[in-house]
Order: structure tokens, then sequence, then C-alpha cells
């Protein structure tokens, strides 16, 4: 039986990243080079850019704000995470080139028979994902800034579900992590130390199609020391009491009395 993925609502993307994973980004978001942006949130614990030499991004602490800020023109994509669930957003700084998504479009078709693609003002995307083949080809447009997450409407068929668990375990044992669909949810789990989780949902962004509910169970392991003692030495130890003899003064000899 298929899985449907869904999209959210173009309003949800942008206050909170609540149900994401996968290509597409969630949100294409321009910035100007050498100037800041506020954006506010429902919800942000952390964020994460994927090249901060293109792009600056700070959480501005009890306010459930960023501040964004441009760096070098480029492209660089963004990880917010909140509440259990990620998102990810596409920062573009200047105006960089634009992308020819026709060629990769065609490919898809073919890969994906009853694929139906419209762009413009009314951007969507359907296809049903039956194979690994059509995956591999409809994550090649995916990857490009033709759509983004609310435009598409995909249905997975079990071996191409399955093909694609395949490659989130490839990823994710490293790391000492696991994943499992429930449905058409995605549960991952494990202990893992938080650089390595970060590692984690970066993996799955990047090699999943479509949206799809996360269920983050990951335990993050206590942080390590972050310098070792430093050396002191080898051990010294102590010397054995020494005795000390006190000499008594010596007796005063009688003062002589001179002769008269």
């Amino acid at each position: 039986m298929p899985a449907r993925m869904y999209s959210l609502g173009a309003l949800l993307a942008l206050l909170v990243p609540a149900l994401a994973l996968a290509w597409p980004v969630d949100l294409v978001r321009p910035l100007e080079l050498d100037k800041e942006q506020f954006q506010k949130l429902a919800a942000v614990e952390w964020v994460e850019v994927e090249d901060p030499s293109v792009a600056h991004v700070e959480v501005l602490q009890g306010s459930n704000e960023l501040l964004l800020s441009g760096r070098k023109p480029g492209r660089t994509l963004m990880l917010l995470y909140a509440e259990g669930r990620f998102a990810v957003w596409r920062l573009t700084v200047g105006a960089p080139p634009d992308e020819d998504v026709t060629p990769r479009l065609a490919a898809a078709r073919k890969a994906c028979p009853d694929l139906k693609a419209t762009q413009g003002s009314e951007r969507a995307l359907t296809a049903t994902v039956k194979d690994a083949a059509c995956r591999a080809a409809l994550m090649e447009v995916l990857r490009t800034d033709a759509f983004v997450a609310r435009d598409l409407e995909l249905t997975f068929d079990v071996p191409a579900l399955q093909e694609q668990l395949t490659s989130f375990t490839t990823a994710l044992q490293p790391l000492g992590l696991e994943a499992r669909y429930s449905g058409a949810g995605l549960v991952v789990s494990g202990s893992a130390s938080r650089e390595d989780w970060h590692k984690a949902l970066w993996e799955l962004f990047r090699r999943s199609a479509g949206r799809v509910p996360l269920e983050d169970r990951v335990e993050l392991k206590a942080p390590e020391p972050s310098a070792a003692t430093p050396d002191a030495g080898p051990d010294v130890k102590p010397e054995p009491p020494v005795e000390i003899e006190i000499l008594k003064p010596a007796p005063k000899k009688p003062a002589r009395k001179k002769a008269q």
C-alpha cells in the first residue's frame, strides 16, 4: 500500500519548523550582503548554517527570533530545530544565477511516468515514487530552488520507501542511531553526541525526497570534558622526616676579675 507524504501550508513553514525532512527546502530566504534581517518564529531551539561564510544566523535568546545577515554572495542551507522537529531553509545572498530545471524535469518525467509539474505563480509537483530510479531522478529536481516543500504531493510505493530507509540506515549506523518507519512517519532512536545528532538530521534531509513527519527519540550523551587535566609530571614521593639534633647552648664561663 502506498504511503502519502503531505506538505504543510506556507504559513506554518514560515512560523515553526514542524513537520520537515528532506528535499526540497521549506523556504527560500533572500538576504542582502552585509545587512541584518530579523525573522520571528513560533518556536526555535537552535539553528545551524551549512556554510557560515555565506550567511550568519543567530538565535536571539528568549524571543524565538532569528538575526540573519549575508556575508558573501552565494547559496547555503540552514537547519532549524524546535520541539522534536526540524526544517531546512535555503539562504541566498545577492543574486545567484538561475538554475535551469528543464533537463532535470524531463529526466524525472521519464523515470516517474505520472509526474505532473507546473511552475510560475502556481507551482506544484505531484508524482508516484515507484522505485529507486524515480526517486533518484526526482531528487535532482528537488535539490534546486524550482519547488519548495509546500508545492509537493508525493506518493511512495513500498519498494521506494524501503530503498530510502536503507539509505537512512547506511548513514545513521556509524553515528550509533537507527531509523524505522511507523506508518508514513520516520522514527529515529539511539544515543549520540550533540555533534552526531546534528549530522544525522542533515543526512536525513539530504537522503530523502519529499516531507514526512519525524519522531525524534535520540538521547543526547553527556558532553565530554572540554580539555584534559594538565600533566603535572611524575608523582613525587614524600621524603621521610629528618631528625634534627638541637644543640644546647654552651655554659657561660665566669667573668675574670681584673687585678688591682
